[in-house]
C-alpha cells in the first residue's frame, strides 16, 4: 500500500493572510492538531501545528529568560521568538521547511519518517500541490483494514516446514543449527534452544506468519550456552 491507498483527501487547509486565533479555533473545533497552509494555487507553503501555539503573549504562556541567556542567545532567534509569539497572521508563525511525501510513498517508508522526524503526520503532495495528508491514524486505520487472506489451496507440511526453515536460517538472531521444526497438518512443533526469551518470541511469531500454518506449540528451551557472549 502506498501514500495514495491511505491518505485523508479532504484536508483542512489555512492561507498565509489568516489570523493564528482562528487557526486555533480551527483546531478545536475539527479536532486536529496541524493544519497546512497553502496559498491561492493549492501549493503547500507551510504548516501550522498546536505547538507553534504554545507559547503566546495573549495567553500568558511566553517564558521569561533570564537576562545572561538572552546575552548568549542569538539575536535571530530572539527574533524569531518574538515573532511566534506576537505575530497576529499565520504567515508569520508557520513552519516553513514542511516534510512531505509524494502519493506512492509506501506506508513502511511513511512510518520510518514519521518516527525518524518525531511527527504525527505528513502531507502529500503532487506537483508542489497539496493532495492530502497521511497521520499516524491512518496508518493504523490501513492496519486494521488488512484481511487475513489465506490460499486456495493449503501448502504441504513439507513446504511449510521447508519456508520456516529458510526464514530462520536467513535471520541474523536465530541460531537455527539449535532448531527443530515438525509440522503436522499444518500445526508447528518448535524444539530446540534458544539464547534468550526474545529469540523464542521471534521464532514463535516467525512459524505463526508463515503460510499454511494453522497452530504452533512451543516446546522451546531458554538457554544461555556456555561460553556464548
Amino acid at each position: 500500500m502506498k501514500a495514495s491507498d491511505v491518505m485523508t483527501t479532504n484536508v483542512v487547509t489555512v492561507q498565509p493572510d489568516v489570523l493564528v486565533k482562528d487557526v486555533a479555533d480551527i483546531l478545536i473545533k475539527r479536532g486536529i492538531s496541524a493544519v497546512p497552509v497553502v496559498n491561492e494555487r493549492a501549493e503547500l507553503v507551510g504548516i501550522v501545528s498546536e505547538g507553534d501555539l504554545l507559547h503566546r503573549t495573549e495567553t500568558d504562556t511566553v517564558q521569561p529568560r533570564a537576562w545572561w541567556l538572552r546575552l548568549l542567545t542569538n539575536e535571530e532567534v530572539l527574533a524569531s521568538r518574538f515573532v511566534k509569539a506576537n505575530a497576529r497572521k499565520v504567515g508569520d508563525i508557520m513552519t516553513r521547511d514542511v516534510i512531505v511525501v509524494g502519493p506512492d510513498a509506501s506506508l513502511g517508508e511513511i512510518a520510518t519518517l514519521l518516527e525518524k522526524k518525531g511527527i504525527k503526520r505528513v502531507p502529500v503532495v503532487k506537483d508542489g500541490k497539496l493532495v492530502g495528508i497521511v497521520s499516524r491514524a491512518n496508518l493504523v486505520q490501513a492496519l486494521a483494514a488488512q484481511k487475513d487472506v489465506r490460499p486456495a489451496m493449503a501448502p504441504s507440511d513439507a513446504t511449510i516446514r521447508s519456508k520456516l526453515l529458510a526464514r530462520l536460517n536467513n535471520e541474523p538472531w536465530a541460531h537455527s543449527s539449535l532448531l527443530n521444526v515438525m509440522v503436522k497438518d499444518g500445526t508447528v512443533e518448535l524444539w530446540g534452544i534458544v539464547r534468550s526469551p526474545t529469540e523464542q518470541q521471534a521464532v514463535r511469531v516467525a512459524a505463526e506468519t508463515t503460510a499454511g500454518v494453522r497452530q504452533v506449540n512451543d516446546h522451546l528451551t531458554v538457554r544461555q550456552l556456555e561460553g556464548a557472549y
